[in-house]
């Protein structure tokens, strides 16, 4: 990111006085981040930092004890079961947690996943149908169903038992399901409405399991744990960008304990070949290294391969599966990058960079337009939709900014679309190939109207100011308790103001970064890096403010704190 495209730094109030005395052992940088966070409570600090937060009953969840019902019923009579799900970490994950489960209770039951390419987000009626032939008499959706309003009906008319679990958001009406278990339905009860999809069916899981506990299933194989399912919701948790605060929270520290154990032979397996170790996990290595490579197979090839990995018996099935969405998940950067580039040539091909940025093209592979949307928003900061054209039908992915919420966008032109779904910064579509010229200016209409008059810069949610003299180990340290970091949790941003430049130098291909020494008020000098922001180099000035998080660098097995810089002002920028 060069000198051009620096940030707007918003900088978090300073909580009250009153905050601060009532909880006086804690350094009061590290309870403002708590305060910035919603955690004002002193019960609910003490926790969020012991990991403690306690998870709410999951009979709470409306239609939930419906669904545990029907299910009993079904396995005492050993009706064939399908979990349908979706082909992202969190969908694959929350099929396994319902998969191992009923399997546990001796449920005749497999799972559907849909081929992204061939079938697009969400329930078909073919697909629906065919299970329907091959025997299925109960369908539980995971991760998706919440809108499939006559695929729900077209299951119900075909003789199956239907069960909705979900957590996007709720359309004008629900599903005609035997049961609809979605904690943001506005009937429910459930007090924690941000669980992720595997979440959610943790949540039915944890019921099946308790209500197991109480009065067995004679069809039951094996005691199976709540805490057995946790490393498979930390990992869906995290790589679906479910907040990390709240139950999630709780739920992604056990996760990450159970995942560090590595007892599920194919997460083993993959962490292996991915190069981390047993014990090293962290939900920045589940963001960066594990939900890449298990995304890899949904988006370019089949999604069963990583639920297959999930569910692998033993290390000698999983190495071969983990090797392939290793090798997957190179073809997948390599294609991200293709399309990337060919869309930003369209979208620069027609001048000024307009409110919102459309491409579409044939060539596009379907699996990666989500990623090029991705990268085309962090490049410009403008809501982004990169489109896959497939004969009569075409097949969309969009990202989008704070300022402009792109699922309410879509559905103000629903007449139009096939399918859609998504929430505010994400989305994806189909819609006929003839309709997609009036979904583009439906769109860019519709940005321009409400992003008039915004300066479109990305914005850095700073947590507090503090001199550089004010950071040390003990700081670095107090900060890691609010671990883990993660999306509605993120690592802390702290600005300094008027640190002395004493040395500054490109590092890296072509210079695209910028390593920096800087100087406190006391003379002592920080380690810092900029990445990406080599241009700078050009015009450093003598003093400078700077947004950064508080790191600790490791190299020559010598470890040392240092400033991760993500923008630079001059003094009295604000």
């Amino acid at each position: 990111m060069g000198i051009g495209t620096r940030k707007h730094w918003r900088i978090a109030p300073p909580a009250p006085p009153t905050f601060f005395a009532q909880a006086p052992a804690i350094p009061p940088l590290v309870a403002q981040i708590l305060y910035n966070r919603g955690i004002a409570a002193p019960d609910d600090i003490d926790a969020f930092l012991k990991g403690t937060f306690e998870a709410d009953n999951p009979f709470l969840m409306k239609d939930l004890p419906i669904a545990v019902r029907l299910l009993r019923q079904a396995i005492a009579r050993r009706d064939p079961i399908v979990i349908y799900g979706d082909y992202d970490v969190d969908g694959v994950t929350a099929a396994a947690v319902l998969i191992q489960t009923l399997q546990a209770l001796g449920a005749p039951v497999k799972a559907y996943i849909p081929n992204r390419l061939d079938e697009g987000y969400g329930l078909n009626i073919e697909a629906i149908t065919e299970l329907a032939q091959q025997g299925a008499r109960v369908l539980i959706t995971v991760d998706c169903g919440i809108r499939s309003l006559d695929e729900i009906a077209a299951a119900r008319r075909l003789g199956m038992t239907t069960i909705v679990t979900d957590h996007h958001h709720v359309g004008a009406a629900l599903p005609p399901a035997d049961a609809v278990i979605n904690p943001r339905r506005a009937d429910c009860a459930y007090p924690f409405k941000d669980l992720a999809g595997v979440g959610v069916a943790y949540k039915l899981a944890q019921a099946l399991i308790r209500a197991n506990r109480q009065v067995p299933l004679p069809t039951t194989h094996l005691m199976l744990e709540e805490a057995d399912l946790l490393d498979l919701v930390a990992l869906g948790t995290v790589a679906d960008m479910a907040p990390l605060l709240g139950e999630n929270h709780m739920l992604v520290i056990k996760g990450l304990a159970a995942l560090n154990e590595a007892r599920r032979p194919g997460l083993s397996a993959l962490l292996e070949l991915s190069g981390v170790a047993p014990g090293a996990v962290t939900a920045k290595s589940v963001g960066f290294v594990l939900a890449p490579r298990l995304n890899a197979a949904g988006r370019i090839r089949e999604a069963m391969t990583s639920l297959d990995l999930l569910l692998a018996a033993d290390i000698q099935a999983a190495l071969p599966l983990a090797q392939e969405l290793i090798t997957l998940n190179e073809e997948r950067r390599t294609m991200t990058l293709e399309v990337q580039d060919r869309a930003r040539e369209m979208v620069m091909a027609r001048g000024e960079v307009p409110p919102l940025l459309f491409a579409a093209s044939p060539d596009f592979p379907h699996g990666v337009v989500g990623l090029a949307a991705s990268r085309l928003l962090d490049e410009f900061y403008r809501p982004a939709v990169v489109v896959c054209i497939e004969g009569e039908w075409s097949k969309g992915s969009a990202r989008s900014i704070p300022e402009f919420h792109i699922t309410e966008a879509l559905d103000t032109m629903s007449d139009i679309l096939a399918r859609y779904g998504g929430h505010s910064a994400a989305a994806g579509f189909t819609v006929p190939t003839e309709r997609l010229p009036e979904v583009e200016a439906r769109l860019l209409a519709l940005a321009r109207e409400q992003l008039a008059g915004l300066t479109l810069v990305p914005t850095l949610q700073v947590d507090a100011e503090t001199p550089l003299e004010a950071l040390s180990w003990d700081l670095y340290h107090a900060m890691e308790r609010l671990e883990p970091f993660g999306y509605g949790n993120a690592v802390p941003i702290l600005v300094s103001r008027n640190a002395r430049v004493v040395e500054g130098r490109t590092v890296g291909a072509d210079g695209r970064h910028l390593k920096l020494r800087l100087a406190d008020d006391r003379g002592m000098v920080w380690d810092a890096i900029a990445f990406r922001q080599g241009d700078w180099i050009r015009r450093l000035p003598y003093r400078i403010d700077l947004a950064y998080m508080l790191e600790a660098n490791v190299w020559n097995e010598r470890v040392n704190l240092q400033l991760n810089v993500l923008d630079i002002h001059f003094p009295g920028e604000g």
